[in-house]
């Protein structure tokens, strides 16, 4: 059994906000009420004086690469769990690029069965084409019965617009979220790279936005014409954005997510921090990033989602043009938000909060983001204030600019299934 007294409960599903104590036992929430109203436990409970302290639903990321299967050496499911929990994650739905791919049951049990020896709640997706080709449909009915939640290519895109309608007619008579990585490759010289100024400091060649409007328009024409819940992933243009608005004023099928990343830098960090600021699609421009942050504010973008990207440091350190594309997340995502979004005024920690709990838990049907009397006891506490440096993540992988760099926001505590799978020692 354990107790948390005094927090400051935020709890976008059901509009709590305010000083409450928490009451868990048996992997449940058994009552929440204002302080000093509920008995302390016996000796067998814990107390945890939250004063101070917010407390939130445990974060649900609905876009995570853990490699596993095939390149555990950049991450496996146990590391990405324990890096998950560090970053207050209680459940992560992981992308389907492992190898071999989640086209087949046997992969997707695999991924399953791993997951659930974790400390988090570990979901997957499965291809929505077999060897992510983009020439042949998986059985999407067989994979989500076995347990899939959704269905996704991510890493890459779609291009046969046949294969594409198919996919989200089949996704739309499953009930199911589609996703899809938006990125025309007719329109890239060197991917994870902003074609503009930072391509021509370094005399390359890079991507152009229209890589990702052209795909996103013709996703989105398909989305309302087929009725299927469709996500955009990770975000990065402004004209993708406005897209997504219109759209959503259509059909409310119609989802977006922004990474940490999108929301807190632009293209100036590849400059500054090299192949750590590499990824897909790629950081832009100052008016990219508020057009994402704007959306945020006013719902068009509905989800925050990590894209964690574990890399080796030796694949890292190649040049440029050479090394692989993405940064890890799971650790520092709730700290971006609050320095970048809440601090600045954009969103309020509600938002903020409901991008990172009920609104993807709602997408894929989980029980998860919300805090209620006998539902999961799913939470985390933090300090919204607490100033840290991370030196070293829990993650295999240390691809991050915000390495070792000042951030806001620091997690205290993370609770799944009703343990304490994280506790910060730091103090």
């Amino acid at each position: 059994m354990l107790l948390i007294r005094n927090c400051h409960l935020i709890d976008p599903a059901s509009g709590t906000n305010g000083v409450r104590d928490i009451l868990v036992d048996g992997g449940q929430i058994c009552r929440v009420a204002c302080p000093g109203e509920i008995p302390s436990p016996g000796e067998d409970g814990r107390v945890i004086d939250a004063g101070g302290l917010t407390a939130a639903p445990g974060l649900v990321d609905t876009h995570v690469h853990f490699r596993d299967p095939g390149a555990e050496y950049k991450e496996d499911i146990f590391t990405g769990a324990r890096a998950a929990a560090a970053g207050g994650v209680t459940s992560v739905v992981l992308m389907a690029n492992t190898t071999p791919h989640v086209d087949n049951e046997d992969t997707l049990r695999y991924v399953m069965e791993k997951g659930g020896k974790t400390g988090i709640r570990v979901y997957t997706c499965a291809n929505v084409t077999m060897d992510m080709a983009g020439d042949e449909l998986t059985d999407m009915e067989g994979l989500q019965k076995a347990g899939a939640v959704g269905f996704t290519d991510d890493g890459k895109p779609l291009l046969d617009e046949g294969i594409a309608r198919k996919a989200m007619q089949e996704a739309a008579r499953l009930h199911v979220p589609i996703s899809f990585h938006e990125e025309d490759p007719s329109y890239i010289v060197n991917n994870g790279i902003n074609a503009g100024k930072v391509a021509e400091y370094f005399g390359i060649g890079g991507s152009d936005r229209q890589a990702e409007i052209s795909m996103v328009r013709r996703d989105l024409s398909m989305a309302l014409e087929t009725g299927a819940t469709v996500v955009i992933q990770h975000i990065s243009a402004k004209e993708a954005v406005e897209l997504v608005r219109q759209a959503r004023k259509k059909s409310g099928r119609i989802h977006a997510e922004a990474t940490p990343h999108h929301f807190s830098l632009t293209e100036d960090a590849v400059i500054e921090y090299g192949t750590l600021a590499k990824m897909n699609p790629p950081l832009r421009t100052k008016e990219d990033r508020q057009a994402i942050i704007a959306g945020l504010a006013d719902g068009t973008i509905d989800l925050i989602a990590t894209d964690h990207a574990p890399h080796s440091a030796e694949e890292k350190a190649r040049p440029l043009t050479e090394a692989p594309s993405g940064i890890i997340g799971l650790e520092t995502s709730l700290s971006l938000g609050i320095m970048n979004l809440v601090h600045t005024g954009k969103l309020t920690m509600e938002q903020l909060l409901a991008c990172m709990t009920v609104n993807p838990a709602a997408l894929y049907g989980l029980d998860a983001g919300r805090i209620y009397e006998g539902g999961p006891a799913d939470l985390i506490l933090f300090d919204e204030n607490e100033e840290w440096v991370p030196e070293k993540f829990f993650s295999k992988s240390q691809n991050s600019p915000f390495l070792a760099k000042k951030l806001t926001g620091k997690v205290k505590y993370t609770v799944c299934r009703g343990r304490v799978i994280y506790e910060d020692n730091a103090e």
